[in-house]
Protein backbone atom coordinates (compact mmCIF):
# COMPACT_ATOMS: atom_id res chain seq x y z
CA UNK A 1 0.00 0.00 0.00
CA UNK A 2 1.16 3.59 -1.07
CA UNK A 3 1.93 5.79 2.12
CA UNK A 4 -0.41 8.90 1.95
CA UNK A 5 2.81 11.12 2.17
CA UNK A 6 4.09 9.85 -0.79
CA UNK A 7 3.21 12.34 -3.54
CA UNK A 8 4.82 10.92 -7.13
CA UNK A 9 1.48 9.66 -8.52
CA UNK A 10 -1.11 10.83 -6.19
CA UNK A 11 -4.08 12.56 -6.65
CA UNK A 12 -2.29 16.18 -7.58
CA UNK A 13 -0.11 14.81 -10.41
CA UNK A 14 -0.92 14.88 -13.85
CA UNK A 15 0.43 12.91 -16.45
CA UNK A 16 3.25 14.53 -17.90
CA UNK A 17 2.85 18.18 -17.27
CA UNK A 18 5.11 21.01 -17.39
CA UNK A 19 5.41 22.14 -13.68
CA UNK A 20 4.47 25.53 -12.96
CA UNK A 21 8.31 26.66 -11.92
CA UNK A 22 9.50 24.83 -15.25
CA UNK A 23 9.15 27.67 -17.86
CA UNK A 24 11.89 28.16 -19.89
CA UNK A 25 13.07 31.96 -20.81
CA UNK A 26 12.87 31.45 -24.32
CA UNK A 27 10.24 31.57 -26.91
CA UNK A 28 11.88 28.59 -28.48
CA UNK A 29 12.32 24.85 -26.20
CA UNK A 30 15.23 23.45 -29.01
CA UNK A 31 18.15 25.93 -27.46
CA UNK A 32 17.34 24.12 -24.32
CA UNK A 33 17.31 21.02 -25.83
CA UNK A 34 21.08 21.98 -27.27
CA UNK A 35 22.31 22.83 -24.51
CA UNK A 36 21.21 19.61 -22.39
CA UNK A 37 22.40 17.68 -25.56
CA UNK A 38 25.82 18.97 -25.85
CA UNK A 39 26.35 17.52 -21.80
CA UNK A 40 25.01 14.36 -23.07
CA UNK A 41 26.85 13.88 -26.20
CA UNK A 42 30.12 14.78 -23.87
CA UNK A 43 29.82 11.92 -21.58
CA UNK A 44 28.50 9.72 -24.47
CA UNK A 45 31.64 10.22 -26.36
CA UNK A 46 33.48 10.18 -23.18
CA UNK A 47 32.69 6.71 -22.40
CA UNK A 48 33.70 5.01 -26.25
CA UNK A 49 36.49 6.99 -27.06
CA UNK A 50 39.00 5.37 -24.30
CA UNK A 51 39.12 2.13 -26.13
CA UNK A 52 41.30 3.57 -28.56
CA UNK A 53 43.33 4.84 -25.75
CA UNK A 54 44.48 1.60 -24.01
CA UNK A 55 48.02 1.06 -26.43
CA UNK A 56 48.64 4.97 -25.60
CA UNK A 57 47.59 4.14 -21.46
CA UNK A 58 50.32 1.54 -21.40
CA UNK A 59 53.18 3.26 -23.17
CA UNK A 60 52.23 6.19 -21.34
CA UNK A 61 52.27 4.49 -17.24
CA UNK A 62 55.06 1.21 -17.99
CA UNK A 63 54.47 0.12 -14.79
CA UNK A 64 51.22 -0.31 -14.72
CA UNK A 65 49.89 -3.65 -15.55
CA UNK A 66 46.86 -4.67 -18.06
CA UNK A 67 44.71 -5.41 -14.91
CA UNK A 68 45.37 -1.97 -13.46
CA UNK A 69 44.26 0.09 -17.07
CA UNK A 70 41.42 -2.14 -17.06
CA UNK A 71 39.97 -0.03 -14.38
CA UNK A 72 40.37 2.79 -15.95
CA UNK A 73 37.07 1.58 -18.00
CA UNK A 74 36.04 -0.64 -14.89
CA UNK A 75 35.77 2.42 -12.44
CA UNK A 76 33.91 4.46 -14.63
CA UNK A 77 31.57 1.72 -15.41
CA UNK A 78 30.22 0.65 -11.74
CA UNK A 79 30.39 4.35 -10.33
CA UNK A 80 28.37 5.51 -13.45
CA UNK A 81 26.06 2.86 -12.78
CA UNK A 82 26.08 3.03 -9.05
CA UNK A 83 25.00 6.65 -9.14
CA UNK A 84 22.54 7.40 -12.04
CA UNK A 85 19.48 6.90 -10.25
CA UNK A 86 20.71 8.34 -6.52
CA UNK A 87 21.03 11.35 -8.90
CA UNK A 88 17.93 11.31 -10.33
CA UNK A 89 16.01 11.46 -7.05
CA UNK A 90 18.25 14.53 -6.37
CA UNK A 91 17.62 16.24 -9.20
CA UNK A 92 13.69 16.21 -8.73
CA UNK A 93 14.31 17.16 -4.80
CA UNK A 94 16.80 19.98 -5.24
CA UNK A 95 16.37 21.08 -9.05
CA UNK A 96 17.29 19.54 -12.11
CA UNK A 97 19.31 22.78 -13.52
CA UNK A 98 21.21 22.95 -10.39
CA UNK A 99 21.95 19.53 -10.37
CA UNK A 100 23.04 19.73 -14.54
CA UNK A 101 25.23 22.33 -14.14
CA UNK A 102 27.00 20.71 -10.98
CA UNK A 103 27.37 17.63 -12.75
CA UNK A 104 28.95 19.13 -16.06
CA UNK A 105 31.40 21.18 -13.42
CA UNK A 106 32.38 18.08 -11.77
CA UNK A 107 32.82 16.19 -15.16
CA UNK A 108 35.17 18.84 -16.36
CA UNK A 109 37.10 19.29 -13.61
CA UNK A 110 37.39 15.96 -13.43
CA UNK A 111 38.70 15.58 -17.09
CA UNK A 112 41.34 18.02 -16.54
CA UNK A 113 42.28 15.64 -13.68
CA UNK A 114 42.50 12.53 -15.93
CA UNK A 115 44.80 14.39 -18.24
CA UNK A 116 46.89 15.78 -15.68
CA UNK A 117 46.73 12.23 -14.23
CA UNK A 118 50.95 10.86 -13.28
CA UNK A 119 49.85 7.84 -12.34
CA UNK A 120 46.92 4.48 -12.73
CA UNK A 121 45.70 5.23 -8.98
CA UNK A 122 45.02 9.29 -10.14
CA UNK A 123 43.39 8.34 -13.12
CA UNK A 124 41.08 6.12 -11.55
CA UNK A 125 40.00 8.33 -8.89
CA UNK A 126 39.57 10.93 -11.58
CA UNK A 127 37.37 8.77 -13.87
CA UNK A 128 35.53 7.88 -10.41
CA UNK A 129 34.81 11.64 -10.48
CA UNK A 130 34.11 11.95 -14.03
CA UNK A 131 31.32 9.19 -13.79
CA UNK A 132 29.60 10.96 -10.42
CA UNK A 133 29.59 13.50 -12.85
CA UNK A 134 28.01 12.27 -15.72
CA UNK A 135 25.50 10.63 -13.57
CA UNK A 136 24.34 13.73 -11.89
CA UNK A 137 24.04 15.67 -15.39
CA UNK A 138 22.54 12.52 -17.59
CA UNK A 139 18.67 12.39 -15.69
CA UNK A 140 18.61 15.93 -14.92
CA UNK A 141 19.50 16.58 -19.22
CA UNK A 142 16.58 14.62 -19.95
CA UNK A 143 14.20 16.68 -17.60
CA UNK A 144 15.10 19.72 -18.90
CA UNK A 145 14.30 18.55 -22.29
CA UNK A 146 10.65 17.24 -20.90
CA UNK A 147 9.54 20.16 -18.93
CA UNK A 148 10.96 22.33 -22.31
CA UNK A 149 8.55 21.29 -24.69
CA UNK A 150 4.98 20.91 -24.71
CA UNK A 151 3.53 17.15 -24.94
CA UNK A 152 3.24 17.26 -28.67
CA UNK A 153 6.34 18.01 -29.57
CA UNK A 154 7.97 15.85 -26.12
CA UNK A 155 8.15 12.30 -28.51
CA UNK A 156 10.58 14.02 -30.82
CA UNK A 157 13.10 15.99 -28.53
CA UNK A 158 13.23 12.47 -26.88
CA UNK A 159 13.79 11.25 -29.74
CA UNK A 160 16.84 13.20 -30.70
CA UNK A 161 17.80 13.16 -27.37
CA UNK A 162 18.30 9.61 -27.11
CA UNK A 163 20.14 10.00 -30.95
CA UNK A 164 22.97 12.17 -29.53
CA UNK A 165 23.91 10.08 -27.23
CA UNK A 166 23.70 6.94 -29.23
CA UNK A 167 25.88 9.06 -32.08
CA UNK A 168 28.23 10.00 -29.75
CA UNK A 169 28.99 6.39 -28.89
CA UNK A 170 29.35 5.35 -32.11
CA UNK A 171 31.73 7.74 -33.23
CA UNK A 172 33.62 7.58 -30.26
CA UNK A 173 36.19 5.27 -30.93
CA UNK A 174 37.40 6.35 -34.39
CA UNK A 175 37.27 10.10 -33.06
CA UNK A 176 39.70 9.17 -30.29
CA UNK A 177 42.14 6.74 -32.11
CA UNK A 178 42.77 9.86 -34.43
CA UNK A 179 43.20 12.16 -31.62
CA UNK A 180 45.22 10.05 -29.61
CA UNK A 181 47.15 9.08 -32.72
CA UNK A 182 47.75 13.07 -33.36
CA UNK A 183 47.94 14.95 -30.19
CA UNK A 184 47.98 12.16 -26.87
CA UNK A 185 45.73 9.95 -24.83
CA UNK A 186 45.17 13.35 -22.42
CA UNK A 187 43.08 14.70 -25.50
CA UNK A 188 40.88 12.49 -25.15
CA UNK A 189 39.63 14.08 -21.90
CA UNK A 190 40.73 17.67 -22.37
CA UNK A 191 38.86 18.10 -25.67
CA UNK A 192 35.56 17.51 -23.07
CA UNK A 193 36.70 21.26 -21.73
CA UNK A 194 35.37 23.64 -24.59
CA UNK A 195 32.52 22.34 -25.35
CA UNK A 196 31.56 21.47 -21.77
CA UNK A 197 32.09 25.49 -20.50
CA UNK A 198 30.21 26.38 -23.30
CA UNK A 199 27.00 24.31 -21.61
CA UNK A 200 27.80 25.40 -18.42
CA UNK A 201 27.94 29.01 -19.93
CA UNK A 202 24.70 28.83 -21.57
CA UNK A 203 22.98 26.64 -19.46
CA UNK A 204 23.34 29.14 -16.45
CA UNK A 205 21.80 32.03 -18.70
CA UNK A 206 19.17 30.05 -20.60
CA UNK A 207 18.15 27.67 -18.06
CA UNK A 208 15.53 28.17 -15.32
CA UNK A 209 15.07 25.82 -12.18
CA UNK A 210 12.69 23.11 -12.24
CA UNK A 211 11.65 20.56 -9.35
CA UNK A 212 9.06 18.45 -7.84
CA UNK A 213 6.83 20.58 -5.65
CA UNK A 214 7.48 18.00 -2.46
CA UNK A 215 11.20 19.18 -2.50
CA UNK A 216 10.45 19.96 1.28
CA UNK A 217 10.86 16.50 1.97
CA UNK A 218 13.89 14.55 3.69
CA UNK A 219 16.77 13.60 1.35
CA UNK A 220 16.18 9.57 1.62
CA UNK A 221 19.87 8.77 2.22
CA UNK A 222 19.20 5.18 3.47
CA UNK A 223 17.65 3.94 0.51
CA UNK A 224 20.04 5.90 -1.54
CA UNK A 225 22.93 4.39 0.17
CA UNK A 226 21.13 1.14 -0.15
CA UNK A 227 20.87 1.47 -4.23
CA UNK A 228 24.30 3.19 -4.61
CA UNK A 229 25.94 -0.07 -3.05
CA UNK A 230 23.59 -2.65 -4.60
CA UNK A 231 23.90 -1.09 -8.24
CA UNK A 232 27.33 -0.55 -8.26
CA UNK A 233 28.19 -4.39 -6.62
CA UNK A 234 26.33 -5.93 -9.18
CA UNK A 235 28.27 -3.65 -11.81
CA UNK A 236 31.59 -4.74 -10.19
CA UNK A 237 30.56 -8.32 -10.47
CA UNK A 238 29.53 -8.49 -14.40
CA UNK A 239 32.45 -6.00 -14.92
CA UNK A 240 35.11 -8.45 -13.18
CA UNK A 241 33.75 -11.89 -14.32
CA UNK A 242 36.40 -12.55 -16.24
CA UNK A 243 39.02 -11.31 -14.44
CA UNK A 244 41.95 -14.01 -13.35
CA UNK A 245 42.74 -12.07 -10.24
CA UNK A 246 39.30 -12.21 -8.92
CA UNK A 247 37.72 -15.73 -8.04
CA UNK A 248 34.61 -17.18 -8.44
CA UNK A 249 33.48 -17.39 -4.33
CA UNK A 250 34.36 -13.16 -4.66
CA UNK A 251 32.69 -12.65 -7.42
CA UNK A 252 29.62 -13.98 -5.84
CA UNK A 253 29.68 -12.61 -2.91
CA UNK A 254 30.04 -9.26 -4.46
CA UNK A 255 26.88 -10.08 -6.65
CA UNK A 256 25.11 -11.40 -3.38
CA UNK A 257 26.26 -8.16 -1.34
CA UNK A 258 24.46 -6.12 -4.30
CA UNK A 259 20.94 -8.54 -4.94
CA UNK A 260 20.53 -8.36 -1.09
CA UNK A 261 21.15 -4.46 -1.17
CA UNK A 262 18.80 -4.15 -3.83
CA UNK A 263 15.88 -5.97 -1.68
CA UNK A 264 16.82 -4.04 1.18
CA UNK A 265 16.06 -1.14 -0.72
CA UNK A 266 12.92 -2.04 -2.27
CA UNK A 267 11.67 -3.13 1.04
CA UNK A 268 12.83 0.15 2.32
CA UNK A 269 11.19 1.95 -0.28
CA UNK A 270 7.65 0.15 0.50
CA UNK A 271 7.44 1.40 4.07
CA UNK A 272 9.79 4.94 3.63
CA UNK A 273 7.27 8.26 3.76
CA UNK A 274 9.65 9.66 1.18
CA UNK A 275 11.84 6.97 -0.71
CA UNK A 276 14.64 7.96 -3.50
CA UNK A 277 11.90 5.89 -5.78
CA UNK A 278 8.05 5.86 -6.01
CA UNK A 279 7.65 2.09 -6.30
CA UNK A 280 4.21 2.70 -7.92
CA UNK A 281 6.06 4.07 -11.18
CA UNK A 282 6.23 0.09 -11.82
CA UNK A 283 2.72 -0.49 -11.36
CA UNK A 284 2.17 0.76 -14.80
CA UNK A 285 2.71 -1.78 -17.06
CA UNK A 286 4.41 0.00 -19.91
CA UNK A 287 7.19 1.42 -17.92
CA UNK A 288 8.05 -2.15 -16.82
CA UNK A 289 7.85 -4.02 -20.03
CA UNK A 290 10.05 -0.91 -21.70
CA UNK A 291 12.72 -1.09 -18.70
CA UNK A 292 13.05 -5.19 -19.18
CA UNK A 293 13.16 -4.04 -23.10
CA UNK A 294 16.09 -1.61 -22.50
CA UNK A 295 18.08 -4.60 -20.87
CA UNK A 296 17.77 -6.84 -23.29
CA UNK A 297 18.32 -4.31 -26.19
CA UNK A 298 21.33 -2.61 -24.13
CA UNK A 299 23.07 -6.36 -24.16
CA UNK A 300 22.67 -6.23 -27.94
CA UNK A 301 23.73 -3.41 -28.50
CA UNK A 302 26.54 -3.49 -26.65
CA UNK A 303 27.49 -6.92 -27.67
CA UNK A 304 27.23 -5.71 -31.19
CA UNK A 305 29.14 -2.81 -30.79
CA UNK A 306 32.10 -4.33 -29.87
CA UNK A 307 31.79 -7.43 -32.19
CA UNK A 308 32.36 -4.82 -34.82
CA UNK A 309 35.73 -3.62 -33.85
CA UNK A 310 36.66 -7.17 -33.23
CA UNK A 311 35.58 -9.13 -36.11
CA UNK A 312 37.18 -5.64 -38.29
CA UNK A 313 40.51 -6.45 -36.37
CA UNK A 314 40.87 -9.94 -35.81
CA UNK A 315 39.26 -11.16 -38.85
CA UNK A 316 39.87 -8.46 -41.57
CA UNK A 317 42.64 -6.81 -39.92
CA UNK A 318 41.58 -3.15 -39.85
CA UNK A 319 43.22 -1.21 -37.52
CA UNK A 320 41.28 0.40 -35.15
CA UNK A 321 40.54 4.00 -36.64
CA UNK A 322 39.76 2.37 -39.95
CA UNK A 323 36.98 0.11 -38.28
CA UNK A 324 35.84 2.75 -36.32
CA UNK A 325 35.17 4.88 -40.25
CA UNK A 326 34.10 1.69 -41.10
CA UNK A 327 30.98 1.68 -38.97
CA UNK A 328 30.02 4.54 -38.86
CA UNK A 329 27.62 5.13 -41.90
CA UNK A 330 25.50 2.73 -39.06
CA UNK A 331 25.46 5.51 -36.47
CA UNK A 332 25.16 8.41 -39.12
CA UNK A 333 21.86 7.17 -39.82
CA UNK A 334 20.52 7.20 -36.15
CA UNK A 335 19.98 11.08 -36.10
CA UNK A 336 17.45 11.04 -39.73
CA UNK A 337 16.03 7.96 -38.40
CA UNK A 338 15.60 9.25 -35.27
CA UNK A 339 13.83 12.28 -36.02
CA UNK A 340 11.72 10.18 -38.15
CA UNK A 341 10.59 7.94 -35.41
CA UNK A 342 10.33 10.48 -32.95
CA UNK A 343 7.25 12.43 -35.58
CA UNK A 344 5.85 8.86 -36.07
CA UNK A 345 5.48 8.34 -32.25
CA UNK A 346 4.42 11.33 -31.21
CA UNK A 347 0.86 10.24 -33.69
CA UNK A 348 0.76 6.64 -33.25
CA UNK A 349 2.75 5.92 -30.22
CA UNK A 350 6.35 3.91 -29.63
CA UNK A 351 5.50 0.51 -29.98
CA UNK A 352 5.15 0.30 -33.97
CA UNK A 353 8.83 1.65 -33.85
CA UNK A 354 9.98 -0.98 -30.73
CA UNK A 355 8.61 -3.74 -32.12
CA UNK A 356 9.41 -3.37 -35.68
CA UNK A 357 12.93 -1.61 -35.05
CA UNK A 358 14.35 -4.91 -33.01
CA UNK A 359 12.68 -7.36 -35.69
CA UNK A 360 15.10 -5.13 -38.16
CA UNK A 361 17.88 -5.69 -35.75
CA UNK A 362 17.45 -8.97 -35.65
CA UNK A 363 17.88 -9.14 -39.36
CA UNK A 364 21.05 -7.44 -39.50
CA UNK A 365 22.27 -10.28 -37.25
CA UNK A 366 21.13 -12.74 -39.54
CA UNK A 367 23.04 -10.41 -42.49
CA UNK A 368 26.49 -10.47 -40.31
CA UNK A 369 25.80 -14.31 -39.20
CA UNK A 370 25.06 -15.59 -42.95
CA UNK A 371 27.21 -13.18 -44.99
CA UNK A 372 30.29 -11.45 -44.52
CA UNK A 373 33.42 -13.91 -44.66
CA UNK A 374 37.15 -13.91 -44.29
CA UNK A 375 38.06 -12.03 -47.03
CA UNK A 376 37.59 -7.83 -46.96
CA UNK A 377 34.37 -7.32 -49.16
CA UNK A 378 33.07 -4.36 -47.29
CA UNK A 379 30.85 -2.67 -49.72
CA UNK A 380 28.96 -5.75 -50.41
CA UNK A 381 29.35 -7.85 -47.19
CA UNK A 382 29.66 -4.89 -44.17
CA UNK A 383 27.69 -1.69 -45.02
CA UNK A 384 24.29 -3.02 -45.87
CA UNK A 385 24.04 -5.13 -42.60
CA UNK A 386 25.80 -1.54 -40.82
CA UNK A 387 22.90 0.25 -42.43
CA UNK A 388 20.22 -1.96 -40.72
CA UNK A 389 21.40 -1.75 -37.97
CA UNK A 390 21.97 1.83 -38.30
CA UNK A 391 18.15 2.27 -39.13
CA UNK A 392 17.40 0.05 -36.22
CA UNK A 393 19.43 1.57 -33.95
CA UNK A 394 17.51 4.72 -34.75
CA UNK A 395 14.27 3.00 -34.21
CA UNK A 396 14.74 1.26 -30.87
CA UNK A 397 16.79 2.83 -28.60
CA UNK A 398 15.37 6.54 -28.70
CA UNK A 399 11.77 5.25 -28.55
CA UNK A 400 12.81 3.31 -25.45
CA UNK A 401 13.95 6.18 -23.56
CA UNK A 402 10.76 8.06 -25.06
CA UNK A 403 8.67 5.42 -24.21
CA UNK A 404 9.59 5.11 -20.89
CA UNK A 405 9.49 8.62 -19.82
CA UNK A 406 5.99 9.12 -21.40
CA UNK A 407 3.63 8.03 -18.91
CA UNK A 408 5.86 9.48 -15.89
CA UNK A 409 4.47 12.36 -13.37
CA UNK A 410 6.36 15.47 -13.50
CA UNK A 411 8.07 15.38 -10.24
CA UNK A 412 9.66 12.36 -11.29
CA UNK A 413 11.06 12.80 -14.95
CA UNK A 414 14.73 12.73 -13.43
CA UNK A 415 14.63 9.80 -11.17
CA UNK A 416 12.09 7.75 -13.47
CA UNK A 417 14.47 8.46 -16.45
CA UNK A 418 17.31 7.69 -14.79
CA UNK A 419 16.26 4.39 -13.57
CA UNK A 420 15.85 3.30 -17.58
CA UNK A 421 19.39 4.53 -18.24
CA UNK A 422 20.93 2.49 -15.16
CA UNK A 423 19.22 -0.15 -16.47
CA UNK A 424 20.73 0.30 -20.38
CA UNK A 425 24.01 0.46 -18.42
CA UNK A 426 23.74 -2.46 -16.63
CA UNK A 427 22.60 -4.12 -20.00
CA UNK A 428 25.39 -2.24 -21.76
CA UNK A 429 28.09 -4.05 -19.13
CA UNK A 430 26.70 -7.35 -19.54
CA UNK A 431 26.65 -6.92 -23.19
CA UNK A 432 30.79 -6.39 -22.71
CA UNK A 433 31.13 -9.34 -20.40
CA UNK A 434 29.21 -11.47 -22.59
CA UNK A 435 31.38 -10.24 -25.80
CA UNK A 436 34.65 -10.96 -23.97
CA UNK A 437 33.64 -14.21 -22.73
CA UNK A 438 32.02 -15.72 -26.07
CA UNK A 439 35.32 -13.69 -27.89
CA UNK A 440 38.23 -13.46 -25.54
CA UNK A 441 40.23 -16.03 -27.10
CA UNK A 442 43.82 -15.37 -28.17
CA UNK A 443 43.39 -16.22 -32.10
CA UNK A 444 39.90 -15.43 -33.16
CA UNK A 445 38.57 -17.36 -36.01
CA UNK A 446 35.69 -16.69 -38.21
CA UNK A 447 33.20 -19.22 -36.84
CA UNK A 448 33.84 -18.07 -33.25
CA UNK A 449 31.27 -15.22 -33.84
CA UNK A 450 28.62 -17.18 -35.15
CA UNK A 451 27.53 -17.73 -31.50
CA UNK A 452 27.39 -14.30 -30.71
CA UNK A 453 25.36 -13.12 -33.77
CA UNK A 454 22.57 -15.75 -32.68
CA UNK A 455 22.68 -14.17 -29.28
CA UNK A 456 22.23 -10.99 -30.74
CA UNK A 457 19.17 -12.58 -32.84
CA UNK A 458 17.58 -13.70 -29.62
CA UNK A 459 18.15 -10.69 -27.90
CA UNK A 460 16.68 -8.68 -30.80
CA UNK A 461 13.51 -10.62 -30.72
CA UNK A 462 13.30 -10.68 -27.32
CA UNK A 463 13.27 -7.23 -27.11
CA UNK A 464 10.15 -7.39 -29.90
CA UNK A 465 7.86 -9.66 -27.63
CA UNK A 466 8.52 -7.27 -24.68
CA UNK A 467 7.84 -4.42 -26.57
CA UNK A 468 4.55 -5.91 -27.81
CA UNK A 469 2.19 -4.71 -24.47
CA UNK A 470 4.04 -0.73 -24.23
CA UNK A 471 1.11 1.52 -25.39
CA UNK A 472 2.04 5.08 -25.16
CA UNK A 473 -0.60 5.97 -27.71
CA UNK A 474 -1.50 9.74 -27.23
CA UNK A 475 -4.54 10.75 -25.66
CA UNK A 476 -6.13 13.96 -24.82
CA UNK A 477 -6.36 13.88 -21.12
CA UNK A 478 -5.63 11.42 -18.05
CA UNK A 479 -6.50 11.14 -14.74
CA UNK A 480 -2.99 10.25 -12.12
CA UNK A 481 -4.48 7.03 -11.24
CA UNK A 482 -4.23 5.44 -15.13
CA UNK A 483 -0.06 5.94 -14.51
CA UNK A 484 -0.73 2.90 -11.80
CA UNK A 485 -2.94 0.61 -13.43
CA UNK A 486 -3.26 1.22 -17.33
CA UNK A 487 0.14 1.23 -19.53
Amino acid sequence: MMNPGRSATGASATIAPALPNAQINTASPWPVFWVASVAVFLVSMDGTMLFAAFSALRAGFPQATAADLSWVLNAYTVAYAATLIPSGGLADKHGRKKVFLAGVGLFLAASVACGLAVNVGWLVAARVLQAIGAALLTPSSLSLVLAAFPISKRAVAISLWGAVGALAAAVGPSLGAFVIASIGWQWAFYLNVPLGLAAMWRGATLLTETKQHTSNRPLDLFGMGLLTVGTGALALSIVQSESPGWSRHELLGIAGIGLMSIAGFVAWARVATAPLVDLGLFRNPTYRYVNLATLSFGIAFSMMFFAFFFYMNSIWHYSLPLAGLAITPGPLLVTPVATLSGRIASRHGHRPLLVAGSLLYATSAVWFLLVPGVEPAYLTQWLPGMLLSGVAVGMVLPSLSGAAVSRLPSDHYAVGGAINQAIRQIGSVVGVALTVLLLGGASLQRADFNALYLCHMSLALLTAALCLPVNTLPRPSANPSNFRSRS
